[in-house]
């Protein structure tokens, strides 16, 4: 029998489907019983890669009689099974692992007791070693449960539904250490072996179990009485205390925050080698990417990797504390994680930059939403969970916890995630155990916001005129619905009810700003209001406060945008009257954005004038911006130095070299610097390759750093001179095994970018070499390959893509590399034959620009003399 599927996911032509082939709905399975206890007895045995040892598994029946158990155990080897020291008999096909029972159940509980060995686990338990390409990697053992990994290291029941306390007891070499979820119960010394005995006493899902083994250093901090512990390689101290040593600090805020005290025994944190995410938060004992250390020089943007500590810290309670019931409702701990972000970012650096931060989250959703597909956030129709960790999940999650804060109130939004902790707290949750809350805590009921947010896919988009009518004293604003579509595509069903609050703002001569608020009730296509008002309001706040997930197009008169760039107090609203500013143009706009760019008190708001102004292609707006190159804030000179990327002038060009030969106080503005030049090296700066090559050599050769972000930026630089041979054979052996993870990663992503321009025999060694790296197992290479192959324009990418999707055991991976099939299939046939077109246009672009550029100081001065 075949079933379709229906879902209200506003999909539209433009957008590609989430649901691929093979997806069906999935549901937490049927439970034989409730899991009390699982106890892991292990022997690592290092050097060869295995290790044995035996999974007790406490189960509860929750019914009479059954005769049948079945647990989730991938490519194990099973040796026994007993109950009470009796061998049950048992059937394992490599993936389920089915016991007969001998004696049905009945409500008192059992222990299951399974000695099994693994040999090379490819999943869910990593060893870490040396070898003759990376002497240097330390030897060291991790585990990654999420989403359903932690079947590959042991036999359980494999859903984040069952929670049970657990302990692991472990026998490793010295002298390496393990460190695991709860309490250290015992270690023993046993000649060259040690074993360590770890409890967990608070329930938590087999996914969060978790076993890290190395030869750390550690460094022990405190919170009230709960030992707070950082784990890293020895040699990184003084890494470790710049990178986490924020954590008591962050564990007060967040029990405040929510309403509940950490609730574990202590808080270990493990950087590690090669991890394959950011962090994981399992009970008490996050492991991070040993990537996120910080030395120095990089506490200047250091911001990511205290978010990082911050997000898998918050977890603690959102994940771990509260316990997802199912997969398809993870963004209620990966929203609320994400949102922690912000949160921490507030208390820390202020509103200012937690509403830049939560406009980034969005920014990063919507651009999945336009460019990849829209899904509602809650769904169970995938193939496997994993594909829902995406940008809808986190950033998206993260917008809707927003949200939720702007309809309640700062008092309300307390009241309410309070109340979920609490009456939760160490138990499975859905998305309407989060409604239910915010119900009993403030009696509103978000029910119809959800049903537009989170339950549906998408988003509104906004498009608000504005003008005012002096012979009445009326401000009209016509408020149209767009959803990104023509006017006669947009459907009831596109359509969202929401009240939005306007602020019309006024500006005394003494430069204080006052406002008149109103709210917007807005479910049709179109709305148009009058607004009576004593005086002509100077500029106009659409959603004050930005609470509302959405896309603004301000059309209003470039003097209202430009008082509201100058005296809206609130950065988002500044930063949409700069984004309108810079798509209408001219000398006028360029000088406002200029004011702006060296006076606005907010770092985040220069950023984004920087990028209008670099958006602007008229040349006056080159020399406002090379004088906000001594901008104290690193990332207002990165933003810089991309926006003088798009002046293809000399003059531009000296002023990105030099930032690049001199280099910066920030590895990510220097890195920045090299790229950007890479792409001025080309078009009408053609001749500017022979020395921008010989910098980049330099470069590659002196440049070495932390993660190296600098060479980094030097492979992205190499990879825009796409004519070049000379560039694509310096990128090629930065791939090779033995270079440093980070910038192999950079340059196996780099042939991707710099294979559009180059002949058919270069290609060919760009395939050839790619396709002898998707055959790597490391996550982040086949990552990496898969986004150098989807830039390419040739069948064979498309041949190795499919090979590596059938091959991965990730699912991401898989994802990706069909997405990737895809893409390519579309840029054959159109991509090549637009080349030439595209070259031609980009040289009438430089001309027109230096026609505008002259037309306008030409009116300019005419304005001048007419005044005069």
């Amino acid at each position: 029998m075949k079933y379709s599927y229906f879902l209200f996911d506003t999909e539209d032509n433009k957008r590609k489907s989430f649901i691929l082939p093979g997806a069906k709905p999935h549901y937490t399975p049927d439970r034989p019983g409730n899991v009390q206890h699982i106890f892991l007895d292990l022997t690592l045995d290092i050097p060869n890669q295995c290790f044995r040892g035996s999974s007790t598994i406490t189960l509860k029946p929750v019914q009479q009689g059954l005769t049948q158990l079945t647990l989730d155990a991938e490519d194990l080897t099973i040796e026994t099974v007993k109950i009470n020291q009796v061998s049950q008999p048992f059937h394992y096909d490599g993936k389920q692992l089915q016991i007969q029972l001998l004696q049905p159940t009945t409500f008192n509980p059992i222990d299951l007791v399974i000695h099994y060995s693994v040999d090379h686990p490819s999943r869910g338990l990593y060893f870490i070693q040396p070898d003759s390409d990376y002497p240097d990697k330390p030897t060291q053992v991790w585990t990654q449960g999420e989403d359903e990994d932690s079947r590959f290291w042991f036999p359980c029941f494999d859903y984040p539904g069952q929670l049970a306390t657990s302990e692991i007891r472990v026998t490793v070499a010295k002298p390496y250490v393990a460190i695991s979820n709860g309490e250290l119960v015992n270690t023993e010394d046993q000649g060259e072996n040690t074993v360590y005995h770890w409890r967990q006493n608070q329930v938590h899902p087999t996914y969060l179990m978790t076993l890290a083994v190395g030869d750390f250093a550690k460094i022990e901090d405190k919170w009230n009485d709960v030992p707070v512990e950082y784990y890293v390689e020895k040699g990184r101290e003084a890494d470790a205390k710049r990178t986490m040593g924020k954590t008591p600090q962050m564990i007060e805020f967040f029990s405040q925050q929510f309403g509940y005290a950490y609730p574990y025994p202590k808080y270990a944190q493990v950087c590690v080698a090669d991890f394959i995410f950011g962090g994981m938060e399992n009970t008490s004992t996050t492991l991070l990417t040993d990537r996120c250390l910080l030395d120095e020089r990089a506490t200047l943007d250091h911001t990511r990797a205290e978010s990082l500590v911050a997000h898998e810290l918050a977890h603690q309670w959102f994940g771990d504390l509260l316990v997802i019931k199912h997969w398809s409702h993870a963004w209620i701990k990966e929203g609320m994680a994400s949102y922690s972000e912000v949160l921490w970012t507030e208390n820390e650096y202020g509103k200012d930059d937690a509403a830049y931060y939560i406009l980034n989250e969005a920014r990063s959703y919507l651009s999945e939403d336009s460019s990849r597909y829209r899904r509602p956030i809650v769904t169970n129709v995938y193939r496997e969970a994993i594909e829902l960790y995406d940008r809808h999940l986190y950033e998206k999650g993260a917008c809707i916890y927003h949200l939720i804060r702007g309809q309640l109130g700062e008092e309300g939004f307390k009241q309410a995630i309070h109340n979920f902790v609490q009456r939760n707290a160490h138990h499975t949750v859905e998305t309407v155990d989060l409604l239910r809350a915010i119900d009993e805590a403030t009696g509103r009921n978000l029910a119809p916001l959800f049903d537009q947010y989170v339950f549906r896919g998408g988003h509104p988009d906004f498009k608000i005129n504005y003008s005012w009518d002096a012979t009445n004293q009326l401000a009209k604003l016509t408020v149209t619905q767009t959803q990104g579509k023509t006017d006669k595509d947009v459907t009831e069903n596109d359509l969202f009810d929401l009240t939005i609050p306007v602020a019309f703002g006024y500006v005394s001569e003494a430069e204080e700003v006052c406002f008149e608020y109103l709210s917007l009730h807005l479910h049709e296509k179109e709305h148009s209001f009058y607004f009576p008002l004593p005086q002509q309001p100077q500029f106009i706040s659409f959603d004050q406060g930005n609470y509302h997930l959405k896309t603004v197009t301000l059309e209003y008169p470039v003097s209202e945008l430009k008082t509201q760039l100058k005296f809206d107090p609130d950065v988002t609203s500044r930063i949409y009257a700069a984004e309108a500013l810079g798509k209408k143009g001219g000398l006028e706009v360029i000088k406002a954005l200029s004011e702006r760019l060296s006076n606005d008190p907010f770092w985040g708001v220069r950023v984004e004038v920087a990028k209008q102004l670099g958006k602007i292609k008229l040349n006056q707006a080159i020399p406002e911006l090379i004088k906000g190159l001594q901008d104290e804030n690193p990332k207002v000179r990165r933003s810089i130095l991309e926006g003088l990327g798009n002046f293809k002038t000399e003059e531009s060009y000296q002023a990105i070299k030099q930032v690049a030969q001199q280099g910066d106080e920030s590895y990510y503005t220097e890195a920045t610097a090299f790229r950007v030049l890479g792409k001025m090296a080309t078009g009408s700066l053609k001749e500017k390759e022979t020395e921008v090559i010989a910098l980049f050599r330099e470069g590659l050769e002196n440049r070495s750093g932390w993660n190296e972000v600098v060479r980094g930026g030097i492979i992205g630089g190499l990879s825009q001179m796409k004519t070049s041979e000379t560039a694509m054979t310096m990128i090629l052996p930065y791939t090779d095994s033995g270079v440093p993870q980070s910038l192999r990663l950079s340059a196996i992503r780099a042939l991707g970018t710099v294979s559009r321009g180059q002949e058919s025999a270069q290609v060919e060694t760009i395939l050839e070499q790619l396709d002898a790296l998707s055959g790597e197992s490391f996550f982040l290479t086949q990552v990496s390959v898969v986004n150098a192959l989807k830039q390419m324009q040739t069948s064979t990418a498309i041949s190795i893509l499919q090979t590596l999707a059938a091959q991965t055991p990730d699912g991401r991976v898989r994802r990706m590399a069909e997405e990737a099939v895809k893409t390519v299939q579309e840029k054959l046939g159109s991509e090549k034959g637009m080349k030439e077109l595209r070259e031609e246009f980009d040289q009438l672009k430089k001309e027109n620009q230096d026609l505008i550029s002259r037309l306008a100081k030409l009116e300019a001065l005419q304005t001048e003399d007419e005044e005069k």
